[in-house]
């Protein structure tokens, strides 16, 4: 049976060219970065050259990237060491009800450590209310935190508007933004955008797990959140794995030698599921925004009278993995929050099925996808009680 992979927001699959350039770290070049020897200056430059593919990829400077073992831990570093640092200029952050979820821990862990935390709302869409975030930022607001690319509804948050709103404040807190979903998935220029700090993870595009990177805007001063020996960064003590970092840099390598074209062939592929999911099936909500303000290898849909969990179980066995908002088995039943905050009902919620693409999905997986996702629902509408009742 073919395995078809459409859970990419979880994780992806490691390029063959990334496993390739790592091995040399397991055997001959596992040594630490080190002055005065051989082996560990020859570390050094390579760390050195990896931080540059990833600066590049994002018009950083390579003085500015700091490697973390994930995208959680530069998450953590970032936002933790910002409020450390600057809390002496004032103790009110701002996130929103659709983050990704470190992002709403933190800004818990602030708010129960004394910090005043605005949490502001979101559209139907998943984009946050701009003129809420106008109003909510005060003399005392030091940091204002978004996920650029929605987790569950692929939205693209407008960082240039947001970033207008910072400018025209009179306390110009600094901008924190989670891009691990939308890092190359669409062009991201941190001069452009003007973000202070932003967050990546490896494994998201087709690198190995645990590791990821930090951008830290030259000018922005971050308090230690971890302690220890400074192997390889001084944000991020301890021992990093330079295999890992090899590892990513090659992913960035591959995934913007011609990102255009990944861009294209993934939008190709989502309106694809889209319109042949669409044309076999009834009542078929989009979850999200549809067209360019979506990233391009997220669709989220909802059917009536069927469990997302359900379906996802069932595809399963067609050998499909993708993900459900329902999560019922892991959350007691409880549906997804983002959801839920956009105005989907509680069974819109457990009926919601996300795909994530990536460029190594091809057509033939995507009509294979619609021909037994149709089957799926129809199987499932035939043991509904709700359904037969229409």
């Amino acid at each position: 049976m073919q395995k078809i992979y459409i859970d990419n927001c979880l994780t992806t699959k490691p390029d063959p060219l990334v496993i390739e350039a790592m091995m040399p770290y397991f055997t001959d070049k596992f040594y630490y970065p080190a002055n005065f020897v051989k082996d560990g200056s020859a570390a050094k430059k390579d760390i050195a050259s990896f931080k540059k593919i990833i600066a590049d990829s994002m018009n950083a400077e390579v003085n500015e990237i700091h490697f973390t073992s994930s995208g959680t831990s530069a998450n953590n570093i970032g936002i933790k060491g910002y409020i450390m640092a600057n809390s002496d200029k004032g103790n009110h952050i701002i996130c929103s009800e659709v983050d990704y979820p470190d992002i709403l821990t933190n800004a818990a862990f602030f708010a129960d450590s004394g910090f005043d935390v605005t949490v502001i709302s979101a559209d139907k869409d998943g984009f946050i209310n701009l003129q809420e975030l106008e109003a909510a930022i005060t003399k005392n607001t030091i940091l204002i935190m978004t996920t650029l690319v929605n987790h569950v509804l692929g939205t693209i948050q407008p960082i240039n508007k947001i970033k207008e709103i910072i400018n025209n404040s009179s306390s110009k807190p600094a901008l924190f933004a989670d891009a691990a979903e939308g890092y190359g998935r669409m062009h991201i220029d941190v001069k452009e955008l003007d973000i202070d700090m932003m967050s990546i993870s490896g494994h998201k595009i087709h690198g190995p797990q645990g590791i990821g990177a930090l951008f830290v805007k030259n000018g922005i001063h971050l308090a230690q959140t971890k302690h220890g020996i400074a192997r390889i960064d001084d944000l991020e003590t301890g021992g990093l794995s330079v295999a890992n970092m090899a590892g990513m840099a090659k992913a960035v390598e591959i995934q913007f030698s011609d990102l255009d074209k990944h861009i294209e062939q993934m939008r190709f592929l989502q309106k694809r599921l889209l319109t042949g999911i669409s044309e076999k099936n009834e009542r078929v909500l989009v979850n999200g925004p549809v067209g360019e303000s979506r990233i391009c290898n997220n669709l989220n849909i909802s059917l009536d009278y069927v469990e997302g969990e359900a379906i996802m179980v069932m595809l399963d066995t067609y050998g499909i993995a993708v993900a459900t908002g329902s999560a019922c088995a892991s959350q007691g039943l409880k549906p997804n929050y983002v959801l839920m905050a956009t105005g989907r009902s509680f069974v819109q919620s457990h009926g919601s099925i996300k795909f994530n693409l990536s460029r190594m999905n091809t057509e033939a997986e995507i009509d294979y996808t619609i021909d037994k996702f149709t089957d799926v629902i129809e199987k499932l509408k035939k043991m509904s009680p709700l359904f037969s009742k229409e």
